[in-house]
């Protein structure tokens, strides 16, 4: 019986195992890892990634999955990067655009992608197409459509940068200062993993969401408006893909149309790592955070012992599959 319990133990937490064994051993290589400002880089690089996540999160949930999430987030960045240069920048995107207040090109950029998010979900809902057909259409067009704003005169395609300070500061400044500082971009971080845990686990919205993960038809016969819910779920999805998109291009001060490229595939994966199941009905906000944060130790881990870069796709294949793997054989093992 203890050695059952103690099985059960692992297969519950092992997600968190993992990632206590690779902070150790890359501290063992070299102890300085585990210092605060290692800490602090880490959480810096986790989070944008980890609002993408949370909204793909959103999507897995309901056994769909988004591949347009990237291409959100870099049309995104390049519209509130495009609306926030400073006025005597000498390739302004707008060159008579007078100086906007810093949130109306924020708020505009996380509406077109909740946008975008809405066409999704009308499109899985509505037209019955794949999630994965569908959102691989929209990432496509939703490229299309950033590079021919990206390609107007008279920037034509110039990476865009001068950015204003009053919006780069939500991307590189922080509380405090010195090795203790809290970077603005973590606690925003913070700040939206706590409003998805409350929709996941206090809101009919995420009752909902996770029932038509578990089974869409018993949930029709529940009496739940599957189609009004999936649009709902794509929507805020692609309202948290157009914040990362405007902390990117705050936190790297620039932007271009290739912004986002492959991220929603490290969203996914982060996700399945997490525990998220690839057959829907099953996730959670801290199973997310620490696929993430998994994902950010590789990287930036890895990459602070020496190891080479192609090593690191080497490993972080092997955790992909392993943890897709040991999902499908819970989920075999539940039937």
């Amino acid at each position: 019986m203890n050695t059952r319990r103690i099985q059960d133990m692992i297969t519950q937490n092992a997600i968190y195992i993992v990632l206590v064994v690779l902070i150790i051993g890359i501290a063992i290589y070299d102890p300085s890892f585990i210092g605060i400002n290692a800490l602090r880089d880490v959480l810096n690089q986790s989070a944008t990634r980890t609002i993408i996540a949370l909204g793909v999160a959103f999507i897995l949930i309901t056994g769909g999955t988004d591949l347009s999430a990237g291409r959100m987030v870099g049309l995104t960045a390049v519209i509130s990067a495009s609306m926030l240069q400073i006025q005597d920048y000498p390739r302004r995107f707008f060159p008579g655009l007078v100086e906007l207040p810093v949130f109306v090109p924020i708020l505009l950029a996380i509406a077109v992608g909740f946008l975008f998010g809405m066409i999704n979900g009308l499109i899985v809902s509505k037209f019955k197409v794949p999630p994965f057909i569908a959102t691989l259409g929209t990432m496509v067009i939703i490229y299309g459509v950033n590079s021919l704003y990206f390609d107007m005169d008279p920037n034509q395609s110039q990476p865009i940068g001068g950015l204003r300070a009053d919006f780069t500061q939500w991307g590189s400044g922080s509380i405090g200062s010195g090795q203790y500082s809290i970077p603005y971009i973590v606690i925003i971080a913070i700040v939206v993993s706590v409003l998805v845990w409350v929709i996941f686990n206090k809101t009919r919205l995420g009752k909902n969401m996770y029932a038509i993960g578990g089974n869409e038809q018993a949930a029709k016969v529940s009496g739940i408006n599957v189609s009004r819910n999936l649009i709902w779920i794509y929507s805020i999805a692609g309202a948290l893909y157009g914040l990362a998109g405007v902390l990117e291009a705050a936190r790297t001060g620039g932007a271009t149309n290739n912004y986002g490229n492959m991220y929603e595939l490290d969203a996914i994966a982060a996700c399945v790592v997490g525990g998220v199941s690839t057959t829907g009905g099953i996730g959670t906000v801290p199973g997310v955070l620490t696929g993430v944060l998994i994902f950010t130790v590789i990287n930036y881990g890895l990459t602070f012992i020496g190891v080479s870069p192609n090593w690191q796709l080497i490993i972080k294949g092997i955790i992909i599959v392993a943890a897709v793997a040991f999902d499908m054989r819970k989920y075999a093992a539940k039937k």
